[in-house]
């Protein structure tokens, strides 16, 4: 077994082949020292799969192969038919069975499957920044989030943020609270990049006593009570007209109506795409 070789030739990295190769290989007593494995990533050309013929025929190989591009899928199947050269077809049968199956054509990119894992990444990386500076827990986010949202208590800023993290966008949230002042680090943030969250007050007040309620506590209470709403929303518009940032109405609105006015006004900033 040991003077076995195995070629993986693919259009993209060549992860998928050499992880079956691998597995298989596992199976048998096979001293990897000998570089069993021989690794052709990025065939771009007709010339590209000459020089995996020509290496599997001098090192006597079999061929593994994860091709999707059709032309060049076919060419090389017919020049290892030609020279009779073992090999597998990793994709190619799963292929034709969807092509059969599937309503729409395949798109025949290589490297699709690690564009999606780095979008995966992407929206786990912003999902975890949402959490982190939840609340403007801590300043330092807002220099590395993509979306700034500020706003008085229960005006939906971490459903929002979570639901815009999901669509890979850091955001950071910065409550608004009279008797709190805001990070010095929000004065200095690109205005561009922060969205005020206002409310009518009839709205807040119904949204709170309603949280009250939910907490076993009286809607008396002044978290409720139409005099501090008021303040809590004049504050926020003194804070936001220093900032100078847009402004969405999410009085009555669901979450997902209010995140489409975000995305809006955010995708069509040339600085920043999700």
């Amino acid at each position: 077994m040991s003077k076995i070789k195995v070629i993986v030739a693919s259009d993209s990295v060549g992860e998928t082949g050499e992880l079956v190769a691998k597995a298989c290989l596992s199976q048998f007593n096979v001293d990897e020292s000998d570089e069993v494995l021989i690794r052709y990533p990025y065939i771009e050309s007709e010339e590209n799969v000459d020089d995996v013929i020509d290496l599997a025929k001098s090192k006597n190989a079999i061929v593994v192969f994860t091709i999707i591009t059709p032309e060049l899928r076919k060419y090389i199947k017919q020049e290892l038919q030609t020279e009779n050269i073992a090999s597998v077809d990793i994709m190619g049968p799963l292929m034709s069975i969807l092509e059969g199956k599937a309503e729409e054509a395949p798109y025949y990119e290589p490297g699709r499957v690690h564009r999606l894992d780095e979008d995966y990444f992407k929206k786990i990386e912003a999902i975890e920044f949402a959490v982190k500076y939840d609340d403007g827990k801590d300043a330092s986010g807002l220099d590395k989030a993509d979306i700034v949202l500020i706003g008085v208590s229960r005006t939906s800023k971490t459903p929002l943020s979570q639901y815009l993290a999901h669509k890979k966008y850091k955001v950071m949230n910065v409550p608004m609270v009279p008797e709190v002042t805001p990070p010095k680090e929000l004065y200095n943030v690109d205005p561009n990049k922060c969205v005020g969250l206002k409310i009518n007050p009839t709205s807040l007040n119904k949204i709170r006593k309603e949280r009250l309620a939910q907490l076993g506590l009286k809607d008396t209470a002044s978290y409720a009570n139409d005099q501090r709403i008021q303040e809590e929303l004049d504050y926020f518009n003194e804070v936001i007209g220093k900032i100078g940032c847009p402004v969405i109405d999410v009085s009555e609105k669901a979450i997902e109506e209010t995140a489409n006015e975000i995305l809006d006004y955010v995708e069509g900033r040339p600085d920043i795409k999700g």
